[in-house]
């Protein structure tokens, strides 16, 4: 048997094997030497399918999970948005283009990765050709045909892989799409191994391509925003007139702030989205999806598809007869009817379990951040929170943390002394002038209690917190400074913060030198203690438009002879890094119920710039 194979990394490819016997005995006369068959794929990642990927020593070729909606054939009932169970949202998963054999339009034909099948003159009229995958991908992927100079029709698993003589003798072009993204990389890691099988007369001869699929990569908060998308208020399309829809919360004040600061960063207005009818108070768009892209080299560039992650969020509501019912967060099926579409995914994996409030939040997508590269990491990190005792549901860790492929490795803070959980409360990744562009700000306490000392110093510890807002709470400085007990929460989350901090230097190689300090009080959420939350608003809780501005929650500190305190300590820092502040006021809209800008929003990002992964794989395995 003769064997070509690559000189890349062991068992990376197959390009053709040679003809082997069959056992059947050959007939006297009959020829032994099969034709050799070649299934061509792009190997060397330049966008194109070419004779010269057969002697490439790149990596695998390809694809990418075909999950958008290209023709937005898939609808989203009114019902569907408030229906109790899960029953609705396995529905709303279900439609993509991967799941049926069409090939829906010019943008589903260009998600298709390409393969060649090289023209076999020589084949007799009674050959046949058999395209089959190994069985670890053998529901991972569809392959199409190109056939009698038309479209792309199914060839497999629909179609049976079966391939006639003459298309062997003028050759075929493929197309495959990944049916699924990676769920758990211990089960499936991507990979498939394609096998084209030729029969002719008593010869046999096949050929392997082996492919990747495109991991799923998270945005960085560098990367400049191309969509900002926040809730509103509103009726839901279900809601009878009837119904009285409670007043909204101030959103008129965020939503002015927001719109505003969007446009000075030079960005299109914020898209509000009004919620469902039952559950339009659920405003935390942030906490539904976290947005991901997954990308292939094409012709003329990369193809890029984005996956948006759902939480993993169940909420316990009672049905008509008072039952409680566990369903998947309602709001995030919003993310199917109003940002779903071409080029545009959803995926989503949850445990369907009752489960209580608290340990539920940290399923949230506010509890899903990420690191932009540095060092050994190309690609950057995943961040995520879990405790002791609140974990996040174990079947969406491994969604998070199989999705990536192993390229952005994971990094866990504690985050069990937070009431609401996330890793988004504490810090926040900003651009720095330093040697790798970045750096985190936190939030510190100790900071915060240090301004309002000095300002009693100077005499103006009868100025107030949280004037201009409708808190009905506005202690002075000296108020607060005398609450001992508001002083040791402070000194307690400081202490937790300082363990985050720890874990973060270890990580990153970051020095504490580097660190952009903002000042947040913190206080306890819970009788016992045990929990906290921010008591002025989390400054790092924001958003970052592009890597020079920020949009942040209003802290609302002590004003002293015209100018916040708290402000001023956050815009000083920041310029620091050439970052620029644009306050948001989000007050009585978010931070009151446990949240904050960041919280309340979220954002596509352009990619572009970012190095091709599979570019900085090949880099990062070579250096290993």
């Amino acid at each position: 048997m003769r064997v070509s194979r690559t000189t890349g990394r062991a068992l990376a490819l197959v390009v053709f094997t040679g003809a082997v016997s069959l056992p059947a005995a050959v007939p006297a006369g009959a020829t032994t030497g099969a034709p050799e068959p070649a299934l061509l794929a792009d190997l060397n990642h330049d966008g194109h399918v070419t004779p010269a990927d057969a002697q490439a020593t790149g990596d695998e070729a390809i694809f990418l999970p075909n999950l958008d909606d290209s023709r937005r054939r898939c609808r989203v009932d009114p019902a569907d948005l408030d229906a109790l169970g899960a029953e609705a949202d396995a529905r709303l998963a279900a439609c993509n283009d991967a799941a049926d054999a069409v090939v829906n339009g010019e943008d589903d034909a260009a998600d298709l990765a390409r393969l060649r099948l090289r023209a076999m003159p020589g084949v007799s009229e009674g050959a046949t050709g058999e395209l089959s995958v190994d069985a670890a991908g053998a529901d991972k992927i569809r392959v199409f045909a190109r056939r009698d100079g038309g479209g792309f029709r199914p060839l497999l698993p629909e179609g049976g892989g079966r391939i006639s003589a003459a298309e062997l003798r003028q050759g075929l072009e493929l197309g495959v799409e990944g049916r699924d993204v990676v769920r758990d990389a211990n089960g499936w890691d991507g990979r498939v191994t394609i096998t084209l099988t030729v029969k002719d007369g008593a010869s046999r001869s096949v050929a392997e391509v082996r492919m990747r699929e495109a991991p799923l990569l998270l945005q960085n908060d560098l990367q400049p925003a191309v969509e900002v998308v926040a809730g509103k208020p509103g009726r839901g399309s279900g809601t009878p007139p009837s119904v009285e829809v409670p007043e909204p919360r101030d959103w008129g004040s965020f939503s002015k702030t927001l719109r505003k600061a969007t446009r000075q960063a030079g960005l299109a207005d914020p898209r509000f989205i009004s919620g469902t009818s039952g559950w339009w108070r659920d405003i935390w768009w942030q906490d539904i999806f976290e947005p991901t892209t997954a990308s292939m080299p094409a012709p003329g560039g990369t193809r890029t598809m984005r996956i948006l992650v759902r939480s993993g969020n169940v909420f316990t509501a009672p049905g008509q007869d008072g039952q409680l019912q566990a369903t998947p967060r309602p709001l995030a099926r919003l993310i199917f009817r109003d940002l779903r579409g071409p080029g545009v995914g959803v995926v989503q994996q949850f445990t369907v379990s009752r489960r209580d409030v608290i340990t539920d939040m940290r399923n949230a997508t506010g509890n899903v951040e990420s690191l932009p590269p540095y060092d050994s990491h190309p690609q950057g990190r995943l961040v995520y929170g879990t405790g002791q005792v609140r974990q996040p549901d174990p079947a969406f860790v491994r969604l998070l943390t199989g999705m990536g492929q192993g390229l952005q490795q994971p990094v866990v803070l504690d985050t069990d002394w937070l009431l609401v959980g996330h890793v988004d409360e504490t810090m926040h990744v900003v651009r720095a002038r330093n040697q790798r562009g970045w750096t985190l700000m936190v939030a510190d306490p100790r900071l915060a209690v240090n301004l309002l000392r000095k300002a009693k110093a100077a005499g103006d510890g009868k100025a107030q917190l949280f004037t201009g807002t409708a808190s009905a709470e506005q202690p002075t400085v000296d108020a607060v400074l005398a609450n001992s007990e508001l002083m040791a929460d402070n000194e307690k989350a400081a202490g937790h913060i300082d363990e985050q901090i720890a874990v973060m230097l270890a990580e990153t190689k970051l020095r504490a030198s580097e660190l952009v300090r903002v000042p947040v009080l913190f206080h306890r959420a819970d009788p016992d203690g045990q929990l906290m939350r921010a008591y002025t608003s989390g400054v790092p809780n924001g958003l970052s438009m592009n890597a020079h501005e920020f949009a942040a929650p209003d802290p609302h500190g002590p004003v002293i002879r015209g100018r916040d305190i708290f402000r001023q300590a956050t815009e000083t820092a920041l310029a620091a890094q050439d970052v620029r502040v644009r306050w948001v006021e989000d007050y009585s809209w978010a931070h009151v119920i446990g949240g904050e800008v960041h919280c309340a929003t979220n954002a596509l990002r352009d990619t572009r710039s970012a190095t091709p992964w599979w570019a900085a794989d090949r880099r990062r395995q070579e250096s290993s």
